[in-house]
């Protein structure tokens, strides 16, 4: 398992029935995790005394109940600087699991010897994209959402990079390569985070299962011959790390070489030095 564990500022305190203790900055935040099906003894203090706990209803969905919570606060990853707000089902505005998957790129972009063009599709509030930029590339983030791009631009300007080359777009994701396909660009990685459901501009329903793998064979053509990864994230559950290994070996390798890895990401639990999985993520990487 590929473990973020460079977190200063963020931490799983502990986990039992269902829910996970988790440590903001200086905010405990309780919320659910359907990975935690175990259940063992609350001994941690901050069990008792969360700022705030996510309810689950058993009708789906749920609801925030504060307690002395602002409405707004930041933590750091290295370099970066991350706003947060608790909103709609459980979400803060950060995966810090992700962190892993950030340190590998980054190293990939430093290390190489020109600048590298990124594109980040599905991208969320930023968190690859300002690793990315940070690295010394140039990036293009792409998400349906006006709210999550506008909280991007905010982050970055939150780690100092609101000069950075990066190229924010409000786009359907898929809608978007196709265009990139018929101008002819191309990039040098590729960062891809979709959904396991959602809908498009006009209704479409987008299933993960369902159309990942299409997906991945349409951006695909967008990597440079000379391109150097390709990484793909995935919350789904039952889509193993294995299905992300074998999509990525028969789209890319059989075209640019190179390696691919797979492998379940996670959290490090600080009470009990077990780690806490979050996904999946499959990674392509030229081998130079």
């Amino acid at each position: 398992m590929w473990t973020a564990d460079g977190w200063k500022d963020y931490e799983v305190i502990d986990t039992s029935e269902g829910e996970k203790l988790e440590r903001w900055g200086k905010y405990i935040l309780l919320r659910p995790d359907p990975q935690v099906i175990w259940k063992t003894p609350k001994e941690c203090r901050q069990w008792q005394r969360p700022n705030g706990h996510y309810h689950r209803s058993s009708k789906g969905g749920g609801e925030w109940e504060f307690f002395d919570l602002p409405q707004e606060w930041s933590i750091r990853y290295r370099d970066l600087t991350f706003r947060l707000k608790p909103f709609s089902f459980k979400h803060t505005g950060l995966f810090p699991e992700q962190a892993v998957n950030w340190d590998w790129f980054s190293s990939l972009i430093k290390n190489a010897e020109r600048s590298l063009k990124i594109l980040n599709l599905f991208a969320y509030t930023g968190g690859a994209t300002l690793a990315a930029a940070k690295a010394g590339a140039c990036v293009t983030h792409v998400d349906a959402s006006k709210g999550m791009v506008t909280w991007a631009k905010e982050n970055a300007a939150s780690s100092g990079l609101s000069d950075a080359p990066i190229r924010y777009l409000v786009d359907d994701c898929v809608k978007f390569v196709e265009r990139e396909i018929r101008r002819g660009n191309t990039y040098d990685g590729i960062i891809m985070d979709p959904p396991s459901y959602g809908r498009g501009p006009k209704g479409e329903i987008w299933k993960l299962e369902d159309h990942v793998f299409p997906f991945i064979q349409l951006t695909a053509q967008l990597l440079a011959k000379d391109a150097r990864f390709f990484l793909i994230n995935s919350y789904t559950t039952g889509l193993q790390s294995a299905v992300l290994s074998y999509m990525l070996n028969t789209v890319i390798t059989p075209k640019l070489g190179g390696c691919v890895e797979a492998d379940e990401i996670g959290l490090p639990v600080s009470s009990n030095g077990l780690i806490l999985p979050c996904g999946s993520s499959g990674r392509w990487m030229r081998i130079r």
